[in-house]
């Protein structure tokens, strides 16, 4: 129990930039920051570490929690923590679980669309002052009746699909399994979706089987026209072979809110008009951060009331 209240203690991992308020988790437990005095105490004994962000969680971090039973998460992917060691260990995992879903599909379709129609192309053409220079300016194309392919039909993909119902556009999906559930066409590969595809839009989760999913051989499945679109993580796509293939005029365009190696972009995307790009923020908003500590709250209290976990990752799948 923490000092001053009969609530039990949290401990909060973060990177220094990763910042998220606990004012509706006052009656749950008390965050407990490596700055807090009463951190050397806690530390040891803890049996929750919530780990914000992107934060990484690895080995040497376990072993400073030796008590710990339950990892929560507060983001959708959590390649970020070891979850081997975790699963040894016999520690409990959670994550974001679909807290950020909707504004995700909503930005991978604003993504498509931007790319497609040239809408930031657009904006700086104007704000150059092309437009009175050049008058023409290159049309862009529409997103009514495209095929697009989703690489993961979880809880984004699935959303992502859904807005994407009423333009008119064909829906396909690769995916661990095949989900009898939904109406639309499954590619056991994600080369076999992308050559059936006019557009790719990725928000798989990050994994060892994952990485390097799109590589150069599904990009130029995707062909000179294609489109693809990157929600996920950085390293679902082979980075240099997607500059390569862009700049040499092989592949149609790209909106992409993740990198390899974030913060760094690759310069030579600066200058591509067919090319979005974005800092790692498509399902970030105030609305989003509320429903995380939302499910942040509720998986900390289930725990503590030994309750089943509202989004707890299956680590021996």
């Amino acid at each position: 129990m923490a000092s001053g209240n009969n609530l039990p203690a949290a401990i909060i991992h973060r990177l220094p930039h990763f910042t998220l308020s606990f004012p509706s988790a006052k009656h749950i437990f008390n965050p407990i920051e490596s700055s807090d005095p009463l951190y050397p105490i806690h530390r040891p004994s803890a049996r929750v570490v919530i780990v914000l962000g992107t934060s990484p969680l690895k080995t040497e971090h376990l072993d400073q929690y030796p008590s710990v039973e339950c990892v929560v998460a507060t983001s959708a992917g959590v390649d970020h923590i070891d979850l081997a060691e975790c699963r040894r260990r016999n520690i409990r995992v959670t994550s974001a679980g679909s807290a950020f879903s909707e504004d995700g599909a909503d930005y991978a379709v604003g993504l498509l669309m931007d790319v497609l129609l040239r809408v930031s192309a657009a904006d700086r053409f104007v704000r150059a002052g092309l437009w009175p220079v050049k008058g023409h300016y290159p049309l862009g194309n529409k997103l009514g009746g495209k095929r697009v392919g989703i690489v993961g039909l979880g809880n984004i993909g699935t959303m992502v699909a859904k807005r994407l119902e009423p333009f008119g556009c064909t829906i396909a999906y690769t995916s661990r399994n095949k989900k009898s559930e939904v109406p639309y066409a499954f590619y056991p590969t994600v080369l076999e979706l992308a050559a059936n595809s006019d557009s790719l839009i990725v928000c798989c989760a990050l994994s060892d089987k994952t990485h390097h999913i799109i590589n150069r051989d599904v990009l130029t499945a995707l062909g000179k026209k294609g489109i693809i679109v990157n929600i996920g993580r950085g390293a679902l796509v082979d980075e240099k072979e997607l500059v390569k293939l862009l700049v040499g005029g092989e592949l149609g365009g790209a909106g992409v809110d993740v990198f390899e190696n974030e913060p760094e972009v690759p310069k030579e995307l600066f200058m591509l008009d067919n090319v979005v790009l974005s800092p790692h923020r498509a399902v970030l908003t105030p609305e989003s951060f509320d429903k995380v500590t939302e499910v942040m709250n509720a998986n900390v209290a289930a725990f503590f009331s030994n309750k089943p976990l509202l989004s707890e990752i299956n680590l021996y799948d």
